[in-house]
């Protein structure tokens, strides 16, 4: 009996410990669920902020992904403008290039025309006309003028007392040959060699076309075509052995350039100005002085006419008096005409 009650004590405090087991295990899983449910609720907030942020995302990659579209097609359509442009310049380009090989063709084929030393010196010749026409009067300058002894000039400005001759006959093969020289040896030579022609040039313009005698100045001109002739033809390296400006300004030669000349020609033009305004006013003063000789002319009529005048007025005058007196007498005289008719009436008595 003892032992069933026993066991039964102890059945009865196994059931209330699975009771409390059952208990405490069920509010711990309570809690756990309540924990997770906390947990759950939370991942959902994430997840709905995940959610919200993935769509904002989207629309802005969407948004982006458009603005690119946009933005590649006006790149593309810009392109495809800058290219037909491109290939609209390629194309004028294109006919630049064979219009410039063609001016290369036409200017290699001036330069084989120009070899001939006649015609280079008919160049320098055509442009020393066109400086004389274009600065100086009609009449002041004569190509290819021929003095006495049968030499020819190329050109001789003429003034009224004076004349200054201008050759153009440049020697510019040996320029020529001495810019294409290629080694200092021969640039030396070439130099030398070109000296040695401009040296001759200014002896033959020296012994020719200076000619006091025929009304030349003890100078003449020597024309050089080109400015950068000009310099190389004046400069003194220290190699040279000739200094030919001083060389030819001895020779009493003068070498200009195009611009050089154009001034000196400016000079002359503003010369013959002057010596136009020196023959008007020798010309005013001849007029003038034929208007002082009719003034006085003038002036002695003008006295006579006065002295006539003077002479009519005092006749007048005298007349005048002669008149007055007259007038007066005649007046008495019919005063008492009529003084003596009214008393012979007053007494009766026939007149």
């Amino acid at each position: 009996m003892t032992v069933l009650i026993t066991i039964l004590i102890v059945l009865i405090l196994l059931t209330l410990a699975l009771l409390v087991f059952l208990v405490t295990s069920l509010s711990a899983n309570r809690r756990e669920i309540s924990t997770q449910s906390s947990s759950i609720g939370l991942l959902q907030q994430q997840l709905e902020a995940i959610r919200t942020s993935q769509a904002s995302l989207g629309q802005t990659m969407e948004k982006g992904l458009e603005t690119g579209r946009q933005s590649v097609d006006k790149y593309l359509l810009s392109s495809k403008e800058t290219l037909e442009k491109l290939q609209n310049q390629l194309g004028r380009l294109k006919g630049d290039s064979e219009r410039m090989l063609q001016l290369g063709a036409d200017v290699r084929s001036l330069q084989d025309i120009l070899k001939a030393p006649k015609l280079r010196g008919q160049l320098g010749e055509q442009s020393l006309e066109k400086l004389l026409r274009e600065i100086l009067p009609a009449g002041s300058f004569e190509l290819q003028y021929q003095f006495k002894n049968g030499t020819k000039v190329d050109a001789l400005v003429k003034m009224p007392d004076y004349s200054v001759p201008i050759d153009a006959k440049f020697p510019l093969p040996s320029f020529e040959a001495m810019i294409k020289a290629e080694t200092d040896d021969e640039k030396g030579k070439k130099r030398r060699d070109f000296q040695r022609d401009v040296v001759n040039r200014i002896d033959e313009i020296t012994s020719k076309y200076i000619n006091p005698d025929e009304g030349t100045l003890d100078f003449a001109l020597m024309y050089i075509p080109a400015e950068n002739v000009y310099y190389e033809t004046i400069v003194k390296y220290e190699s040279d052995r000739t200094d030919i400006l001083r060389y030819s300004l001895d020779k009493k030669v003068i070498p200009v350039s195009p611009n050089l000349l154009y001034a000196y020609l400016m000079t002359i033009v503003m010369g013959l100005h002057g010596l136009q305004i020196e023959k008007q006013a020798a010309q005013i003063r001849q007029n003038l002085g034929k208007l002082a000789g009719s003034f006085n002319d003038f002036l002695a009529d003008w006295s006579t006419l006065g002295g006539h005048i003077r002479n009519a007025y005092n006749k007048y005058d005298e007349t005048q008096k002669k008149l007055d007196k007259f007038t007066m007498e005649l007046d008495q005289i019919r005063t008492k005409d009529e003084g003596e008719i009214i008393g012979k009436s007053v007494t009766g008595n026939p007149a």
